[in-house]
């Protein structure tokens, strides 16, 4: 049985918006163009907390109110950092962003505005990136005299290759959206006034999919990455036969040979 998700504030800074088969959530620092503190940590995780409760979701979409997605991590606060604070901040960050990047059901980024540092290391961890035409992102870290620390030497490199990583690593390039598309750094570029619409669209288009086969997907993907293709392949043989002991097979076969839509059962 789902247990319905209000909309809330978690940590006063992370919103949640229930729609009918998808939520956003939505960072809200529209003063420091959502720059990612501890609080935005903590509200994240709660969030996906709460979200995780919801079988009725089948998709999520995380973006940033006012003019940026997110515009990197809290420069203000990791200051003064020492080298110990620096690592337990990074160490925090990662393991959010692990969590949303193995979250069960698909997320998209909806990036406008900045989406630096912290802020595109952020969407790399979504399963979607679709990015608004006025959409800027990058890696700049280098120009403050630090690496990334949220995951982006990782997700850059199993993303677009460890030449095209090392360059915007080394380079700390700021790429519009046009060139971040070429790039492969983000799927699909819109028009500002169409980013929401386009992410709900392909949102409700997930929404219409047997649940269970997107979540095998997802982790067949996640899973492969991490290793060889032929353990990448056993995993894939492994989850496709699951697939085979679910209603969601049951009902979507039935529904082909039948010549009508399927309707899945939640999660």
């Amino acid at each position: 049985m789902s247990t319905a998700v209000e909309p809330n504030v978690f940590h006063g800074f992370v919103h949640i918006e229930k729609k009918e088969k998808y939520a956003i959530i939505s960072i809200d620092r529209p003063g420091v163009l959502n720059a990612i503190n501890r609080d935005v940590l903590l509200g994240l995780s709660k969030a996906l907390d709460a979200l995780s409760q919801d079988s009725s979701i089948s998709c999520v979409i995380l973006t940033g109110k006012g003019k940026a997605f997110v515009a990197g991590a809290d420069i203000k606060e990791m200051m003064d950092f020492t080298a110990t604070q620096a690592k337990e901040f990074s160490a925090m960050g990662q393991a959010v962003f692990s969590r949303i990047e193995q979250f069960s059901v698909p997320v998209i980024a909806a990036i406008h505005g900045f989406a630096l540092g912290g802020g595109y290391e952020l969407a790399l961890a979504c399963d979607i990136r679709i990015a608004s035409q006025k959409a800027k992102v990058g890696q700049p870290e280098v120009n403050l005299g630090v690496t990334p620390g949220f995951g982006a030497t990782q997700r850059l490199l199993r993303l677009v290759g460890p030449s095209k990583a090392k360059y915007l690593l080394f380079t700390g390039e700021i790429l519009n959206a046009e060139k971040a598309l070429h790039f492969g750094l983000v799927d699909e570029v819109v028009e500002e006034e169409k980013l929401l619409a386009r992410c709900e669209e392909i949102a409700l288009m997930i929404s219409q999919k047997g649940p269970m086969a997107v979540s095998f997907c997802k982790q067949a993907v996640e899973k492969g990455m991490q290793t060889s293709l032929a353990v990448g392949l056993e995993i894939e043989n492994n989850l496709f036969g699951l697939s085979f002991s679910t209603q969601d097979q049951k009902e979507g076969m039935r529904a082909f040979l039948e010549k009508r839509n399927p309707v899945f059962q939640k999660k």
